[in-house]
């Protein structure tokens, strides 16, 4: 039985199977990923041509791209000096003539003859002779033809090697003619939007062109209902196998611990705190998303949520994705527990030595690791919590690995890239969110500059200024080394030497992820204890690395990264009352790229970063398409879907309550 809003039985026939198609066709649909007659009723045109207005060939500009129509007076290929080839034919109407040429493409002579009715779809090229250099064309051949390819908005396909488009477009015109009643109608209504049949028509063959962004529209939601449903599944089938283990706790160590904080929690702390001990209190085991932008306090949430578990009797996990960051939250949570008798253990591929054993069975234990965690040697009991940090550098499937393993424990995931509604709806609707947006109180002013290469002398000396202050600076580049000598890309390797001599006296540093672990810590100890005033490194210190004293940050090729990745770089600086300054340094000085960079200049809020991130880069780019486990959707926009997503979610609740 099908699941809801999923296509019926009779659209899974394969297309080799189907009057006319073949298994070379079959082989060469398959290559779009069209394998059922679903999947071809599903295949997305990528534009539409109006062909009810074909412009005559004299009006042909240089300006834009339009669609004409004649026949061919005159064709040839010639060979031209150099080695290369020319085939051209002259296309004349009523109107005049125009010539339609490809340059080293010699075998297009073969499809085309004297006579042949042609639709053609390009510009003129700039040049004295009237000509469209690389046309889209088509051959009209027949009345049908005429039906089908003129006269009308038809579709452009995505095509491959030897698959004709018009053979295409004849193919599933006559399809939606004689099988689009077999498309079934899901029992849930779209105010405003066309049923899903209506949809299909429209998405290929229009009757105007608004109606191809209402076709979009509505298959769009057909795909969120279909993930929302599953989601909502999923979470329900997590909740009837599991009893969640009461980690509510006592207060006899979360209440120390407030005290020797030596601050007030903030407002938005405290009321995120508050949902996740309810969470814990609960009859079903906790699945929460902490958001918070840089800076804004998680871990100290985190902490309260691991407390009140060992409270409780249980033990809890607290996952990093690099040692770096599994360090520095096994140095912050030592000094929180020490105090109370708690052991915090430490277990990554490179500190073995604390694992055995790993805890005291009669009592509650926290252990902070890396992805150490998944190994099948890591295999303990009683987990009350599950803490992953940074969760975007992790993917669901092993996040669900890590859950499972612990039987279904409490699972509080945090990130500090704010995540765009659309992404939180869709990567991770089976969990409930909390979001921190307010910074503690004491904290310095972030001001961020754009700057060329050509400012370099007054960028050197901005630094050495603060540095005689006191003060510490992070140097950021894309690459460890450049091995295939990028222009203009810098790198660990090749920038090293030359920052120590700009920056002497001051003792400069360097990490990167190829180093050894014991190299990493002791470059980190340097510059924690300002032995080192100047650290040079890659993006490994995109999260976790916490240096108060660091108010200076210089990105170099800074267009070379994301922008949530440049605000997270950011974030390394301005953690004490010392103002930061982010010098974001770029040679390419396009419109583009300085639009850009300017949403970084304008504003500090993450969640404002991370959503025009999300509009420029895509979902995809922004957290990894494999690893986030989202569906490559046809319809659905991710960067602009976000009214379409909530009602999907809507629908998919609605489904489960009537059923």
């Amino acid at each position: 039985m099908p699941e809801e809003g999923t296509l019926t039985s009779p659209l899974d026939r394969q297309l080799a199977d189907l009057p006319g198609v073949g298994a070379d066709r079959a082989s060469q649909l398959a290559r779009l990923k069209c394998h059922t007659l679903g999947d071809l009723f599903l295949h997305r045109p990528r534009r539409h041509e109006d062909r009810r207005n074909i412009r005559p060939i004299r009006d042909l500009s240089i300006e834009e791209a339009s669609l004409s129509r004649g026949r061919i007076a005159v064709m040839g290929s010639k060979r031209l000096r150099g080695g290369r080839t020319l085939f051209e034919f002259i296309l004349e109407d009523d109107s005049g003539t125009v010539t339609c040429r490809w340059w080293n493409l010699g075998y297009m002579a073969r499809y085309f003859k004297t006579g042949d009715d042609v639709l053609i779809y390009g510009k003129l090229s700039k040049g004295k002779t009237r000509a469209i250099d690389h046309p889209e064309t088509e051959i009209i051949e027949s009345e049908e033809d005429a039906t089908i390819h003129v006269n009308r908005i038809v579709p452009i396909y995505p095509l491959t090697e030897g698959l004709p488009q018009r053979w295409l477009r004849r193919l599933i015109f006559r399809l939606i003619k004689s099988d689009l009643e077999n498309i079934a109608e899901p029992n849930y209504q779209s105010a405003g939007l066309p049923s899903r049949r209506e949809a299909i028509q429209q998405l290929h063959f229009p009757d105007e062109m608004e109606q191809v962004a209402a076709a979009r529209q509505r298959l769009a939601l057909d795909e969120f209902v279909l993930l929302q449903q599953t989601l909502l599944r999923r979470r329900i089938n997590m909740q009837s196998k599991a009893k969640a283990h009461p980690c509510g706790g006592d207060g006899r160590l979360t209440e120390p611990f407030l005290k020797q904080l030596g601050f007030q929690l903030t407002d938005a702390q405290r009321a995120v705190s508050m949902e996740i001990e309810g969470d814990l209190s609960g009859k079903h085991p906790m699945r929460r998303l902490l958001q918070g932008d840089v800076g804004s306090g998680k871990t100290v949430v985190a902490a309260l949520a691991v407390l009140r578990t060992l409270e409780s009797g249980y033990n809890a996990l607290f996952m990093a994705p690099t040692e770096i960051l599994a360090e520095q939250h096994y140095r912050n949570f030592t000094n929180w527990l020490n105090p109370h008798g708690i052991r915090a253990r430490l277990h990554t591929g490179s500190h073995k030595e604390l694992n055995e054993p790993l805890f005291d069975m009669n009592t509650p234990n926290l252990v902070i690791g890396t992805h150490a965690l998944f190994q099948e040697s890591f295999n303990q009991k009683n987990i009350g919590l599950v803490v992953i940090d940074e969760q975007h550098k992790f993917g669901v499937s092993q996040r669900d690995r890590l859950v499972r393993k612990g039987n279904y424990p409490h699972l509080l995931v945090m990130t500090a890239t704010p995540i765009p509604r659309t992404l939180g709806l869709t990567l991770y609707g089976d969990l409930d969110c909390s979001v921190i947006r307010e910074l503690p109180p004491g904290r310095g002013k972030v001001r961020t500059y754009i700057r060329t290469p050509d400012r370099w002398p007054k960028i050197l000396a901005f630094i050495k200024e603060k540095l005689s202050e006191g003060r510490q600076a992070f140097i950021v580049v894309p690459r460890v080394d450049n091995e295939d000598a990028t222009v203009g890309i810098k790198a660990v390797n090749t920038e090293a030497r030359k920052l120590e001599g700009d920056f002497a006296p001051y003792k400069t540093g360097v990490l990167h992820g190829r180093m050894k672990p014991d190299e990493k810590e002791s470059v980190m100890a340097g510059f924690r204890a300002n032995r080192i005033q100047i650290l040079l490194s890659t993006t490994v210190v995109e999260v976790g690395v916490d240096i108060p004293n660091a108010s200076l940050m210089l990105i170099q090729n800074a267009e070379q990264f994301g922008l949530a990745q440049l605000h997270q770089l950011r974030g390394r600086i301005g953690r004490d009352k010392h103002d930061g300054h982010c010098i974001l340094l770029t040679s390419e000085n396009s419109p583009e790229v300085i639009s850009r960079l300017t949403v970084l200049k304008e504003t500090n809020d993450g969640f404002k970063v991370a959503e025009e991130d999300l509009k420029l880069r895509g979902p995809g780019e922004l957290v990894g398409q494999e690893q986030s486990g989202l569906p490559a959707f046809r319809f659905g926009d991710l960067r602009h879907d976000l009214d379409l997503i909530e009602l999907a979610r809507h629908i998919a609740l609605e489904i489960h309550t009537r059923s």
